[in-house]
């Protein structure tokens, strides 16, 4: 599969969409509806839906080619160009200048092929120089000795001419290179690049595929690596890689063939986009931690993973908790409220807010026991530094001042 159908059935976040019953066969539905359960909803047809198929997104953006004639396309609420904006911050990618050669992109789709072709290029380019070679420790039988005699393994076998060693080998066949060679091949697997950028992506995978091992590979592993002057390039190759796997869906089978689609979590794109936003732009006497986990109960087996936490940098004590919401309810649920109260218990703090990307028609703003708690938003329309900078005011121009009693009554 080379390329995804020109007219793929056009998709909008949590807008139900009607197609006639003939348009998609009962198979290609079925699939949609097994696989792709957690990025849409399927209705089948039936006289509930006068009898037509009823599918709608339920807040993920992306891409899902199920048959070399059918395909959907998932479309954000959120402005293209923003959504952009978005993965800059979420993915670091601008401080690492990809952006010039994608701020030109209409769609999502050729976002994520131009991407795709600047990290094949950056490949090819790290391959005439030369990959990065590290020593790698190795253990096995010799017919010499290297390195380091394994003494007790070699004398339960006294029989055994080869000597079993410990010993340091220089290979390019590493962890980081083996993660560009996933990656890409998940690439190639995706069936959304076009003739434009398979050409260089396959390239780019047969060179690193003739000396890598086919080990798999997670957006973690992608972060938190250590680099020096003869692998610091690697490091936005790394980031981008990172994307790619993060936004894999769930494979399935078309014919021989195994598709893996790109699909973007909204609401997990905006949480991280507001927590690294934050940590750009916070005041210097703040800071924030995102995904911060608190474990507790017999083993520390119960944990809840929190949203962001801001911090006083003075003293290291927690000011408030945050917690993001994408979808955009008329006022706050209870569970959300829930939610966000046992954050503020946990970390001892009495204020709480719930971000949400848009104003709500019932705005909170209230006293719930002794915590504050307010939602506000930080808004995806128009321009996101403004947006954030009017969040930003919001927040510290009350925190901490709700001493008015009007707001406990």
């Amino acid at each position: 599969m080379t390329d995804i159908p020109v007219e793929p059935i056009q998709l909008f976040e949590y807008s139900p969409k009607l197609i006639p019953k003939e348009q998609i066969p009962d198979d290609v539905g079925e699939i949609l509806w097994k696989n792709y359960g957690r990025q849409v909803n399927v209705e089948f047809p039936s006289p509930k839906t006068n009898r037509k198929w009823q599918i709608t997104s339920k807040g993920w953006a992306g891409y899902i080619p199920l048959t070399p004639d059918f395909a959907f396309h998932l479309h954000p609420k959120v402005d293209i160009q923003n959504l952009f904006g978005m993965l800059e911050y979420a993915y670091n990618l601008e401080s690492f200048r990809f952006i010039e050669g994608l701020m030109d992109c209409r769609s999502l789709k050729e976002f994520y092929e131009s991407l795709a072709r600047i990290l094949a290029l950056r490949v090819l380019d790290r391959g005439r120089k030369g990959y990065y070679h590290a020593y790698q420790l190795q253990k096995g039988p010799l017919p010499y000795v290297r390195g380091k005699l394994d003494i007790r393994q070699n004398i339960t076998k006294p029989w055994d001419i080869n000597l079993e060693c410990h010993y340091e080998e220089y290979t390019s066949d590493i962890e980081d290179n083996q993660i560009l060679a996933w990656t890409l091949n998940h690439i190639l697997r995706s069936g959304i690049c076009t003739e434009k950028s398979l050409p260089v992506v396959r390239q780019a995978h047969r060179n690193l595929r003739g000396f890598t091992s086919s080990i798999p590979f997670y957006p973690r592993d992608c972060v938190g690596r250590l680099y020096n002057r003869l692998n610091l390039d690697y490091q936005s190759m790394h980031a981008i890689c990172k994307f790619f796997l993060e936004h894999n869906g769930p494979s399935h089978q078309v014919g021989d063939k195994t598709i893996l689609p790109f699909l973007v979590n909204m609401a997990r794109l905006y949480e991280k986009f507001v927590a690294e936003w934050l940590k750009l732009h916070l005041p210097s006497e703040y800071s924030i931690q995102s995904q911060e986990r608190i474990a507790f109960g017999q083993g520390q087996k119960v944990h809840f993973d929190i949203d962001l936490v801001l911090y006083e940098n003075a003293n290291k004590t927690a000011r408030c908790v945050m917690d993001t919401k994408y979808k955009v309810p008329t006022r706050p649920s209870s569970e959300d409220l829930k939610q966000i109260l046992a954050y503020a218990k946990i970390k001892r703090c009495n204020e709480a807010i719930l971000i949400y990307p848009e104003s709500l028609d019932e705005p909170l703003n209230e006293f719930i026991e002794d915590t504050w708690v307010r939602s506000l938003n930080f808004s995806l329309d128009g321009d996101l530094d403004m947006a954030g900078e009017k969040f930003i005011q919001e927040l510290f121009d009350s925190m901490g001042s709700p001493a008015d009693p009007n707001l406990r009554q």
